[in-house]
């Protein structure tokens, strides 16, 4: 019989069809487009786009260094380079910014990080090094946007494939520094935190210890945790979250930055094994810049784009899920530990 289940912090209700389950060989290979024109994002092409604002590379020493491009400059030997977005959602604001301006424009700052020199190298195949100096970049300029006076929360997240709406294929993350907190963010610190106050710990933290002890757990390292969730709204979504409590992806260190790089490697390649090379969409859901929510969790979601969102869905806001997700995580746990 389909079950109705409720999220861990939100008000938002999934419908699981069990009658309808699906595994992973019942899911259509998806095609993939053939690129034909030059990548902007290779080495040697960096003319094609705006000067960075931040990039890694190493010194004549060896040693990593941040560095940027300087005038019609372009930095060459870069190991992760990150700049302006063409087609910006939000730009900064011209001159001495003004809060009450009229009309209210969208400042804020929208740019893409390529993750790699290499063409290919997804993180579902990446060596862990370069996913950590991926990370490194993100967390690096999310910081620097974070001192904008105009600037409330940092959304950091990745499309991947046709279907995840990512236009170039060549591996690449987004960061959009907004002036205002998304709407289900702001749900989630609002809900996290009143459990917060009324029961003295932080239901994420709750989350992660009662999860590893069920079928929806995938895979955990020393620093974070891989579940399949209770009220998944997609097939073979999953999330990966800190085991200790931690606020923002903006305070981990360069050991946890590293353990990262290796659960993401290992779940999303076992997700491009399961569901040969799925389109997908991530995002980390941090605390925002204004404090005050101790009982918040940040964590990344990550929701293959397996289905096609209907009417029910987009009319009522209640998803049907057609993978139970005790059997995503099977299907991923055993990749993972293949």
């Amino acid at each position: 019989m389909p079950e109705l289940r409720k999220d861990y912090i939100l008000d938002r209700w999934v419908v699981i069809a069990t009658e309808r389950a699906k595994r992973p060989h019942d899911f259509k290979r998806e095609e993939r487009v053939v690129e034909s024109k030059t990548c902007p994002f290779c080495p040697g092409n960096e003319h094609m786009t705006p000067p960075a604002t931040l990039l890694l590379k190493r010194d004549e020493e060896g040693n990593l260094v941040f560095d940027c491009d300087k005038g019609d400059e372009r930095v060459k030997g870069w190991i992760t380079r990150c700049f302006p977005n063409l087609y910006p959602a939000f730009v900064p604001p011209k001159g001495e910014y003004l809060e009450k301006r009229v009309p209210k424009i969208a400042h804020g700052h929208h740019e893409v990080l390529v993750e790699t020199p290499n063409h290919d190298e997804h993180p579902s195949r990446a060596s862990v090094e370069q996913l950590y100096y991926a990370l490194l970049t993100l967390q690096k300029r999310a910081m620097l946007l974070a001192e904008k006076q105009y600037v409330e929360y940092i959304s950091m997240f990745r499309n991947y494939g046709p279907r995840g709406g990512a236009s170039l294929y060549h591996p690449h993350m987004q960061i959009i520094a907004s002036p205002l907190v998304p709407k289900l963010v702001m749900e989630e610190l609002t809900a996290s935190d009143e459990y917060y106050q009324e029961h003295g710990e932080c239901l994420y933290c709750r989350v992660v210890k009662q999860e590893r002890k069920t079928e929806r757990f995938i895979y955990e390292n020393q620093h974070f945790l891989a579940i399949a969730p209770w009220a998944s709204r997609f097939p073979f979504e999953f999330w990966i979250l800190p085991k200790e409590h931690s606020l923002t992806f903006l305070d981990e260190g360069e050991e946890k930055l590293r353990a990262l790089a290796e659960i993401l490697r290992k779940t999303l390649g076992a997700l491009s094994e399961a569901l040969h090379d799925p389109s997908y969409n991530l995002a980390f859901h941090v605390h925002p810049l204004i404090y005050g929510f101790e009982g918040f969790h940040w964590h990344i979601e990550v929701y293959p784009r397996l289905t096609t969102l209907a009417g029910f869905e987009l009319g009522g806001d209640i998803y049907i899920n057609v993978t139970p997700p005790e059997v995503a995580a099977e299907e991923l746990k055993k990749r993972v530990e293949g």
